[in-house]
C-alpha cells in the first residue's frame, strides 16, 4: 500500500503518536491521531501509541518477589533491542515497566527502596533517550528532568553527572546549544576528575561549540577529551563504549555542523566500516550523516545512494536522528533532482512520511 496519505486535518484527538510528517517541504515530528497514522498504511509509525500500564497490572507486579534483578535485566534487554530495532517499539514497553517499577519502589523501604529508586532513575533516563530518538521532545524533557531529580535523592553523583550530560545532549539536539554549554560544564564539575564521565561531559561541550559555529573551541574540547580518555580508568557502566574511534565519530558530526564536509564524510565512512551489525539503528544514523556530508562536498550521486540505504532503517526504527539528517539531505539534494539517484532517494523518503493536507 502507498504510505502517503493526504489527511484533511491532523485533528484533535487524545490518542496521538509523534511521527515524521512533510510540513511545508520539511520533515517535522508532530503529534498525529493514531487513526490517521493507521489509515495512512504506515502502521509501524503507530507503534508508540500504546496504552499506559493499568493500575491492576501494576498491583499485580508489586506482589512479585525480588524485583530488582528482574527490572535490571529488563533494562539491559531493552537497550540491546533498541540497538537492533530502534526506540519506536521500545518506548511503550519501557514506560509500562517504569510504572510497575515505581509502584514496587513506593511499597519498599530502607535499602530496597534506595536500590529501586536508583534503578528507576536509570529507567527515566533511558525513557528520555528513547523519546528523544523518536522526536518526542516534550516527553524526552519530562523523563530526563525526572531522572535528574531522582539522582539527587539517591545521592549518586556519577548518575547525576551522566544525566546532566544527557540534558546537555538533549539541549543541543533540540536547538539550544548555549544551554547545552552550561549543562555540559555542570556535568564536568559533578563528574569525578579523571573519570570517563568527565570525558562524556567534554564531548557534549565540544559539539555545542560546533553547533554555535565556534570551531576553535570545539576542536580544543575534542583534543581535551582524547587526552582525558588516555588517563581515564574504568567506571563500570559509565562510558564503557568510549574509545578513540567513538570520539572520532563524534568529531565528524561536529565537523559537519561546522561545514567541514570532506573531513566529516571521511569520519563517518570510517565509522561505518567498524560498526557492529547489532547496532542497526546507529548504522542508519551514521549512513544519514555520511550522506549529508557527501552532499556537502558536492558528490550528490554518492549522497543519494547512501541516503537511500538509510531510508529503510529510518522506516524500521522511527529514529528522529535519522529522519532529521535525511530531511537535511533532502533539502541539499533538491536542486539536483536530475542527477543519478536523487529523484529515487527523494521519492523513497516521501513514501515513509505522512503528508497532511
Amino acid at each position: 500500500m502507498n504510505a502517503v496519505v493526504r489527511a484533511g486535518s491532523l485533528g484533535d484527538d487524545t490518542d496521538t503518536v509523534v511521527v515524521p510528517a512533510r510540513i511545508h517541504g520539511r520533515i517535522l515530528f508532530v503529534p498525529v491521531p493514531r487513526r490517521v497514522v493507521l489509515a495512512s498504511g504506515i502502521a509501524g509509525l503507530a507503534a508508540t501509541a500504546m496504552s499506559a500500564a493499568t493500575p491492576a497490572a501494576a498491583t499485580e507486579l508489586a506482589d512479585m518477589g525480588s524485583p530488582f534483578e528482574h527490572f535490571a535485566q529488563l533494562r539491559r534487554v531493552m537497550i540491546q533491542t533498541d540497538n537492533l530495532i530502534g526506540p519506536r517499539h521500545m518506548l511503550p514497553a519501557l514506560q509500562q515497566h517504569l510504572v510497575s517499577l515505581a509502584t514496587r519502589r513506593r511499597s519498599a523501604r530502607g535499602t530496597d527502596a534506595t536500590k529501586l529508586l536508583a534503578l528507576e532513575t536509570r529507567y527515566e533516563e533511558l525513557a528520555g533517550w528513547f523519546a528523544q530518538d523518536i522526536g518526542d521532545e516534550r516527553t524526552a524533557h519530562g523523563h530526563t528532568a525526572k531522572a535528574l531529580d531522582a539522582s539527587h535523592i539517591t545521592g549518586d553523583t556519577d548518575l547525576t553527572a551522566y544525566i546532566l550530560g544527557r540534558k546537555a545532549q538533549l539541549a543541543v539536539d533540540t536547538g539550544h546549544p548555549a544551554d547545552a554549554l552550561g549543562l555540559a560544564a555542570a556535568a564536568r564539575r559533578t563528574a569525578r576528575p579523571g573519570s570517563r564521565l568527565e570525558v562524556i561531559a567534554v564531548l557534549h561541550e565540544a559539539h555545542a561549540h560546533a553547533v554555535l559555529g565556534e570551531g576553535g573551541e570545539a576542536h580544543r574540547a575534542y583534543d581535551t577529551a582524547l587526552a582525558l580518555l588516555v588517563r581515564a580508568g574504568s567506571d563500570g557502566v559509565w562510558g564503557s563504549w568510549l574509545d578513540t574511534a567513538y570520539i572520532s565519530t563524534a568529531r565528524a558530526r561536529s565537523l559537519a555542523a561546522l561545514g567541514e564536509y570532506e573531513q566529516a564524510a571521511a569520519g563517518f565512512d570510517s565509522a561505518l566500516t567498524v560498526l557492529p551489525p547489532a547496532y542497526r539503528r546507529d548504522r542508519g544514523v551514521y549512513l544519514a550523516r555520511a550522506a549529508r556530508a557527501h552532499a556537502g562536498t558536492g558528490n550528490v550521486t554518492l549522497a543519494a545512494r547512501i541516503g537511500g540505504q538509510a531510508v529503510g532503517i529510518a522506516a524500521e526504527t522511527g529514529s528522529a536522528r535519522i529522519f532529521g539528517q535525511l530531511d537535511r539531505l533532502d533539502q541539499a539534494l533538491a536542486p539536483a533532482t536530475g542527477e543519478d539517484g536523487v529523484a529515487e532517494f527523494r521519492a523513497s523518503l516521501d513514501r515513509i512520511v505522512l503528508h497532511p493536507a
